[in-house]
C-alpha cells in the first residue's frame, strides 16, 4: 500500500469487477488494511466494506450493522436458508438504491485477521451485508441484480459522477435513504 489513506472506488473502476485472490498467509498487511477499510466505512456511514472496494484485489471484508465489527478474510458462504428482499444501497454505486434478493440466513467460513478459522451464524440484515460484500470479492455488483436497461442508466449516472469527481477534487454525495449502505 503506497499511500495510507484508502479510497472508496466507484462502479466503472476496474477493480470492482475482477475476481479477488484468496489469502494464503495473513500478516501484518493485512490487519493494517483491514483496519483502515474499517475506520473509512464507518467514516462513510457504511455497514460493510470489502477490499476490491478501496482498489485492493484480495479476499477480506470488513462489516459492522451495529452488533460488533466483523473483519473476515477469505469469507465464503457454505450454508443458506430462506428468502428475503431488502432495499440495498453500495459505497461504490453512490445514490442508487436496488431491492435485492438474497437468503435470509447464512452461515460463513473465514479466518479472523489473525489467521484463524472462524464460522459466522448470520440472518436478516447481518446476513445480507456478508453476502453483499461477498459478492464485491467475486467482482458482482449491485447492479448485476437489475435489468440490462437499468443496468445502463446506472451506468449514465455513475459516468456522469465521475465526471463530476473529476472537475471537483472532493465528492459530496447526495442524500439518499437506501437500508443498507454497504
Amino acid at each position: 500500500m503506497q499511500n495510507n489513506a484508502l479510497k472508496i472506488r466507484i462502479i466503472g473502476d476496474p477493480v470492482l469487477r475482477k475476481r479477488s485472490k484468496a489469502i494464503h498467509r495473513v500478516n501484518d498487511y493485512q490487519r493494517v488494511v483491514l483496519s483502515k477499510m474499517a475506520h473509512l466505512m464507518y467514516e462513510n456511514a457504511g455497514i460493510g466494506l470489502a477490499a476490491p472496494q478501496v482498489g485492493i484485489n484480495e479476499r477480506m471484508i470488513v462489516a459492522d450493522i451495529g452488533s460488533g465489527l466483523y473483519k473476515l478474510i477469505n469469507p465464503r458462504i457454505i450454508e443458506t436458508q430462506g428468502r428475503q428482499v431488502i432495499q440495498e444501497g453500495c459505497l461504490s454505486v453512490p445514490n442508487i438504491c436496488i431491492k435485492v434478493k438474497r437468503a435470509k440466513k447464512v452461515v460463513v467460513s473465514a479466518e479472523d485477521e489473525n489467521g484463524k478459522p472462524l464460522t459466522v451464524e448470520a440472518k436478516d440484515l447481518l446476513a445480507c451485508v456478508f453476502q453483499h460484500e461477498i459478492d464485491h470479492l467475486d467482482g458482482k455488483l449491485i447492479i448485476d441484480y437489475v435489468s440490462l436497461l437499468e443496468r445502463l442508466k446506472i451506468s449514465r449516472k455513475a459516468r456522469a459522477l465521475k465526471k463530476d469527481e473529476r472537475d471537483k477534487e472532493l465528492r459530496q454525495p447526495e442524500t439518499k435513504s437506501c437500508k443498507l449502505q454497504l
